[in-house]
Order: structure tokens, then sequence, then C-alpha cells
């Protein structure tokens, strides 16, 4: 069985999220959206509500799972014997910082990772700027799955 975990904080999950996960649908058994708890940080939205964001955009989709997990990544996909990360790439940058931590996790666990690019059109949208916007009383909705704008 290929198995994949595709983390992130999801605050909140956005259509760029959405876009690489239904992608790599074809290419693994088993995909699980794994939010990571880092008690250091300040969300925006709470864990609940990133849960529920998730179980709701992929509702109809019995290939993904939703969980959270603690600690290192890599220790989280050795527990769920899931020998791929997968993560969406938007840019040079994403690709520089995305590399030094695939190569460190693949040296710490042997878990490979995947990386997909951001379909066109989608490549603008982060998690940050959608948070920027809500905060401002912009129109985020055209970069967010409709569990968020409920």
């Amino acid at each position: 069985m290929k198995k994949a975990v595709f983390p992130g904080s999801f605050d909140p999950i956005t259509l760029g999220h959405v876009d690489i996960i239904e992608r790599a649908l074809p290419l693994f058994d088993e995909i699980i959206l794994a939010i990571g708890i880092n008690s250091e940080k300040k969300y925006m939205f709470s864990l609940e509500e990133r849960v529920r964001f998730l179980n709701e955009s992929f509702k109809d989709e019995p290939q993904i799972q939703v969980m959270t997990y603690n600690g290192l990544t890599v220790d989280f996909c050795k527990e769920q014997e899931a020998p791929f990360l997968l993560r969406g790439l938007r840019n040079g940058t994403d690709l520089d910082y995305e590399k030094a931590i695939a190569q460190t996790n693949f040296k710490l666990s042997g878990v490979e990772s995947v990386f997909l690019l951001n379909s066109s059109g989608k490549s603008h949208i982060s998690s940050s700027i959608v948070r920027d916007v809500i905060r401002n009383g912009g129109d985020y909705s055209f970069m967010v799955p409709n569990a968020v704008k409920k």
C-alpha cells in the first residue's frame, strides 16, 4: 500500500492545499492529512476548527484520513507506516526550503519526500495571506474551500 503523509498547520486549509491533495490522490492508496501541533505557535483557528475544515473538505474521499500529531513529522510517518511525505511547491523559495527539510528527513528516517507543483492560478495562495486578508476584513472566499467560508 502506498501511503503518504501531507503535514501542515492548515491554518486554514487553502485551495492551494486542496489542489495538491486532489492531484496526489491517484498516486497514493492513502493520504493522511496531518496537523502538526506546536504549542509555541499562535493559530488563528483552533485545532478543532482545522480538523473540521479538513474533514468537511474531504468527507467524500475514502483515501483521506485526518490526524494530529506532536513531535517530528518523520516519527509520525514511521508510526503510521507511511514511507512518503507529500509537499506542495509554489515557487523557488519553497523548493529551497523544502529541499533542505527533505534531505534531513531522508537522512533521519528514510522517508522519501514527493513534491507536486501547484497548478497555475494557485501559487499565490498561502495560509498566511488568507489570515492577513481575514484579519483586515477582506474577501478571502476565492482562496479557501467551502468548509472555511462557513
